[in-house]
């Protein structure tokens, strides 16, 4: 059996099958793993591992996402406007 052929809870249970960060480390350099991502650089190759956690780790990932969003502007307080 292939890694594609593994149910996602099945791969998630198993792991990467590589060295993998942990959430301490994945915290640490998110800002910069995200920045890398956003100019187009090879981000796994600055933090190796990041990817494979941020596929396994749900709390990472909503993490990165948001980070993501806000940074290319589509964060939640984007195009609100307080006006008085």
């Amino acid at each position: 059996m292939n890694d594609h052929q593994l149910s996602p809870v099945l791969r998630r249970l198993l792991g990467p099958g590589r060295p993998e960060v942990t959430c301490d480390v994945c915290f640490d350099e998110l800002d910069r793993y995200v920045e890398l991502e956003l100019a187009g650089a090879d981000a796994e190759a600055a933090v190796p591992g990041m990817r494979a956690h941020l596929q396994g780790c749900p709390a990472c990932s909503e993490e990165h996402q948001s980070l993501a969003a806000l940074l290319v502007g589509d964060g939640p307080d984007r195009g609100s406007t307080d006006q008085a």
